[in-house]
């Protein structure tokens, strides 16, 4: 056995160990704060590795995390292991994968119901939801790849509900009150029009250059999106394939973003337009416009349903709104169409 050092001072392993079928296989482990750490990290992988139902709950969670990160997106995979480490480790973190059984994940369905988050509010009904597909994915790649079952979720029905029962869209009128509640910050004015204008998406916002734009065509470039990451600022591609598009915005909409740019920031090429501006500063603009204009809260995500809905009364097709949306199907805007009356 060997550890080895890494520059930034942690330490990693890479073994060959048999699993429980006797097959020869490969990992590698990183992150460790010791040598002694790693080593004994492997001593008990191997001890395990022919018996994988012993692993600890915790231990098994970070072998399944390591198994599906190479074919993830990594915003994907801090969703999930977020997911893990708050709402699901915690509750299983005595026992052992195999030991599981159904009434345990029965137990867990009531107490992460009964949980709340940081702002005293219950998780949501869809949260909940989530989380139960999280833990059935992880015992269906148990099953699947390590000989660990049969899963004990397959016999319950999932905790939650799979559709959303707070989305919500704005008229027209009803955004205008809010933009000029916020109008007042240029920053929050012109966000907000790029976001109710082009229903793109926030991290797309706040990924935005001078150079994805082209004012002479109309047109406006999706190619990358914005997310923090470990504490740092990350621009990373857009959400999925269909998320790459060039789509064309309105006359009106071209002048106040280049005047934006071009008068107020001065800033050219691949310079960020929304430097500074973060999701939980559009999320208390969101706040205080609705305050201070009476109109009802929706979410920040809502906005891209609105545009979707105004583009429906406008004629639009399915297919051509997904287009413009990034979506990867036109279900998405007829589920909107069937659920909201058009903003207009």
């Amino acid at each position: 056995m060997a550890a080895y050092h890494q520059e930034n001072g942690k330490w990693y392993i890479s073994f060959y160990y048999r699993d429980h079928k006797g097959e020869l296989k490969h990992t590698t482990r990183r992150g460790f704060d010791s040598e002694a750490e790693a080593l004994a990290f492997e001593r008990g992988f191997q001890e395990r590795a022919q018996d994988p139902a012993s692993y600890a709950f915790g231990d098994f969670v970070d072998t399944y995390l390591a198994d599906v990160k190479p074919r993830i997106r990594w915003s994907t995979y801090e969703l999930k292991s977020n997911a893990f480490r708050k709402w699901l480790t915690p509750f299983f973190k005595g026992k052992a994968i195999g030991e599981i059984t159904s009434k345990d994940v029965l137990h867990w369905q009531g107490w992460i119901q009964e949980q709340e988050k940081g702002n005293g509010k219950k998780l949501s009904a869809t949260y909940v939801r989530t989380l139960n597909n999280e833990l059935s994915a992880l015992f269906n790649h148990a099953e699947r790849n390590y000989g660990i079952g049969p899963s004990p979720c397959k016999k319950l029905s999932k905790a939650g509900t799979s559709k959303s029962g707070e989305m919500s869209i704005w008229t027209k009128a009803e955004y205008q009150r809010f933009l000029d509640a916020v109008c007042d910050k240029e920053r929050s004015f012109y966000a907000f029009e790029i976001l109710y204008w082009t229903g793109i998406r926030e991290g797309e916002l706040l990924a935005l250059t001078p150079d994805d734009f082209d004012f002479e065509a109309g047109t406006l470039t999706i190619d990358k999106s914005f997310a923090v990451r470990n504490g740092e600022h990350v621009i990373g591609p857009p959400k999925t394939k269909k998320s790459y598009r060039t789509i064309a915005i309105s006359d009106f909409l071209c002048e106040e973003v280049r005047f934006y740019i071009e008068e107020v920031l001065k800033i050219v090429g691949d310079q960020r337009i929304f430097e500074g501006v973060t999701k939980s500063y559009l999320w208390r603009e969101m706040e205080r416009g609705c305050a201070l204009s009476g109109v009802k809260r929706i979410r920040i995500h809502d906005l891209r349903h609105s545009h979707v809905s105004m583009l429906i009364h406008m004629g639009f097709s399915a297919v051509a709104i997904a287009d413009r949306m990034g979506h990867e199907s036109s279900e998405v805007p007829s589920r909107i169409l069937r659920t909201f009356p058009t903003a207009s």
